[in-house]
């Protein structure tokens, strides 16, 4: 396969800049052991069309009520916000941002968000600074797009309905009662329920902004990490083609 065109998407931009541990590596901007890993996935992939699909409750709840996300940033800041359903790329990158919004200021700004699984997981977020991989998710969607600047917004949204039926089956399992009409069960399934849902919670509380400004220097290194995974690709190959070619004893 020709992998001279390779174009990485935004969102594992922050597994290809993680920097090897070895001094000499680190200085020659060589690929760590996270990135490598990533690129045989792509490889995978790309060779014989297989993906390994990882989906966590939180990841699920962001493809089932992303709208619901975006119709409460929409609320929050006061502008009609929409999901961009457009692909961005260039000759190295590529990337979907969630939303494009030209409202808030003189520049093209980028929402990025991040429905929580729930309360618990939505709070600590308060403690915590942007990290690495959702820089670098951010930064590529600015260079994509020309936005100047970028923010992550966690969102805390109710449950679906589907998911709230869904604890509450799987209480009932737990529970080994006979039917959903006993008192005990209805009583836990109330409290399942309220833990699930905000409706008591100020919309003012249940967002959270992370922002972000375009670093263009960040962005030339990050092109320089395409064109050495280019390289690894091309070279993994080479060595996975010749791999049983060389003479085991001998």
């Amino acid at each position: 396969m020709d992998w001279s065109n390779t174009k990485i998407r935004c969102s594992a931009i922050g597994m290809l800049m993680t920097e090897p541990k070895e001094v000499a590596a680190k200085k020659n901007g060589d690929l760590s052991k996270t990135a490598k890993s990533y690129l045989i996935k792509y490889y995978i992939q790309g060779r014989y069309d297989r993906k390994k699909e990882v989906l966590t409750p939180a990841m699920q709840k962001g493809i089932t009520q992303e709208g619901e996300g975006i119709q409460m940033l929409s609320k929050f800041y006061g502008y009609e916000l929409e999901k961009n359903n457009t692909l961005f790329e260039n000759d190295y990158l590529c990337g979907h941002p969630d939303v494009l919004n030209p409202f808030m200021y003189d520049w093209l700004h980028i929402h990025d968000a991040k429905l929580s699984e729930d309360i618990w997981t939505f709070l600590p977020n308060v403690l915590e600074d942007i990290d690495a991989h959702h820089n670098g998710q951010l930064q590529g969607y600015m260079d994509l797009t020309g936005a100047k600047t970028a923010e992550i917004d966690y969102i805390l949204a109710d449950a679906s309905e589907t998911a709230i039926n869904d604890e509450k089956r799987k209480l009932l399992y737990r529970m080994n009662l006979v039917s959903d009409e006993s008192p005990e069960f209805k009583e836990a399934a109330a409290t399942v329920e309220i833990n699930m849902i905000y409706p008591d919670i100020p919309l003012s509380e249940k967002i959270l902004v992370f922002p972000v400004k375009r670093d263009d220097e960040y962005i030339d290194r990050v092109y320089k990490k395409v064109e050495k995974a280019r390289e690894f690709l091309q070279w993994f190959e080479e060595k996975h083609n010749n791999f049983n070619k060389v003479p085991i004893f001998g």
